[in-house]
């Protein structure tokens, strides 16, 4: 009995802290824009969120719950200590204000359990990871030619054609899309966060760790999402409404080809790198504050080695 409540309390304390992380990050563009307020934007980062989840979070949970390790490899006990190790790595990340990934302390985690029990895939393992090198540079790139060349045309067609009411509502609708898709697609790649190892383990099926886990990333994003708003949509660089919908079109296609193929991705990394590419294109590096960079850059290295140790360390206590 006691087992099944630390399991249940495991993954709703990281869906929790996914939610207030990872998932917040996906509106951070839009809040630092002024498009959305700060309860609008964690209200629908909670429903799409969940929504994501439910139906497009089935590959990555396959992938966190037997790829990285045989999935009759993963017992309830080890899962429980996965999850609770990149729950506190990612907890320090709430508690700092920096958007780290629950992707990449997830997998360090696995990763860390993987190593105790001496059964890993290293071959997937070195996919992911060029997975979590190529993401934040597509997304660089993408937003930096959105800000320099399309950026300008749609503006001048904008100011050509409509009025600026007309402008206000188009930014505003097409501003809840994106912003609705990019937590789509963070319910999606996160969800196997919170309940991959269950679903291996056989303790959760994978639709029912999908629900679970998409509640708890909703509830997370309501309760401690605003602090992570804070740093990715003030913090970083600063950015317009039309610029805040090319980064979250751009980071939401990226993590949702990402989940499809069944990738863990960081969208703690994707969103703050085209939130840069785009500030870089408007005002040069100038215009990025680099002692926000720095600190989220260490924590992105630091977020999964910290998850792996704190696994083995756990794995290694309870046996």
């Amino acid at each position: 009995m006691l087992i099944v409540l630390a399991a249940f309390a495991a993954a709703i304390f990281m869906g929790l802290n996914i939610g207030g992380n990872n998932a917040s990050a996906s509106m951070g563009a839009a809040y630092g824009a002024k498009a959305r307020t700060k309860n609008q934007a964690v209200l629908l980062i909670a429903v799409f969120s969940l929504l994501g989840a439910v139906f497009s979070g089935g590959e990555v949970i396959k992938t966190l719950g037997e790829g990285i390790i045989p999935g009759s490899s993963m017992t309830l006990i080890a899962a429980i200590v996965a999850i609770a190790a990149a729950s506190i790595s990612l907890f320090v990340g709430n508690w700092l204000k920096v958007p780290i990934s629950a992707s990449q302390a997830a997998v360090g985690a696995v990763v860390g359990i993987g190593v105790f029990l001496g059964v890993l895939n290293t071959q997937l393992l070195s996919y992911i990871v060029v997975w979590w090198v190529a993401t934040p540079v597509l997304a660089f790139v993408l937003a930096y030619i959105a800000g320099k060349y399309l950026h300008p045309q749609v503006l001048v067609w904008l100011v050509d054609h409509e009025s600026e009411a007309q402008i206000r509502k188009i930014i505003g609708m097409l501003l809840t899309v994106s912003g609705c898709y990019v937590a789509y697609s963070a319910g999606a790649n996160n969800v196997a966060n919170a309940v991959g190892p269950l679903v291996g383990a056989g303790f959760l099926s994978p639709l029912n760790g999908a629900i679970l886990g998409g509640l708890t990333l909703g509830v997370g994003a309501i309760l401690i999402g605003g602090r992570i708003l804070e740093t990715v949509g003030n913090d970083i660089a600063e950015i317009c409404a039309i610029r805040a919908v090319f980064v979250e079109f751009i980071a939401a296609v990226i993590v949702h080809t990402a989940s499809i193929a069944g990738i863990p991705v960081a969208l703690g990394q994707v969103v703050p790198a085209a939130v840069i590419g785009i500030g870089c294109a408007s005002k040069g590096m100038d215009t990025v504050r680099s002692k926000t960079v720095k600190r989220i850059l260490t924590m992105w290295l630091v977020s999964p080695l910290i998850a792996g140790s704190l696994a083995y360390a756990g794995l290694r206590l309870v046996s």
